[in-house]
């Protein structure tokens, strides 16, 4: 028997649309650092999957995060471009004084926060599925303790909030 009160399931996808506009305001962050700087005390977390295709790094680095990442754009970064048509961005940052340059797709950014005003997104990140990969189990983000965020310094906007929920069937 159906349940007259559940929500329709759309068949527009709204999810996909809303994720794709959240990004968006990553990148346009991102691009706005670019061109010009940080203003006042602002700084961003970036936390993206390692494994994401599309992703390059060093392979120290990888070696390092095998799976996530969080980088810190503060006040040492350098060479921050963004490539709206490619939806990805670059930027060059030190680890253990050594340059590395490091290109995300924004499709791999699983978090993005702004402390300074308590801004913060968070993405579901579902690599595409290669023919023989088998699925990692998730795990913690590996980052150092200078780039941790403050625990609940930014509150998160996570997608969930405005996915549709249907009750479970009885």
């Amino acid at each position: 028997m159906e349940d007259d009160d559940a929500p329709m399931e759309s068949l527009l996808p709204y999810d996909a649309w809303a994720s794709e506009a959240l990004r968006a305001v990553v990148l346009n962050a991102l691009d706005h650092a670019a061109q010009h700087g940080l203003p006042g005390n602002h700084h961003f977390y970036v936390t993206f999957r390692t494994d994401y295709p599309g992703v390059t790094l060093p392979d120290r680095l990888r070696e390092r995060y095998p799976l996530e990442m969080t980088i810190v754009l503060q006040h040492q970064y350098r060479d921050l471009w963004v490539d709206f048509a490619a939806k990805r961005f670059s930027v060059t940052l030190s680890f253990g004084g050594i340059p590395s340059t490091l290109e995300i797709p924004v499709e791999a950014v699983t978090s993005f926060a702004d402390p300074e005003v308590q801004f913060g997104l968070q993405f579901i990140v579902t690599p595409p599925a290669s023919p023989a990969a088998e699925p990692e189990p998730a795990s913690a983000p590996e980052v150092e303790p200078s780039e941790a965020p403050e625990a609940g310094s930014a509150p998160v906007v996570s997608l969930d909030a405005f996915r549709r929920r249907t009750p479970p069937k009885s």
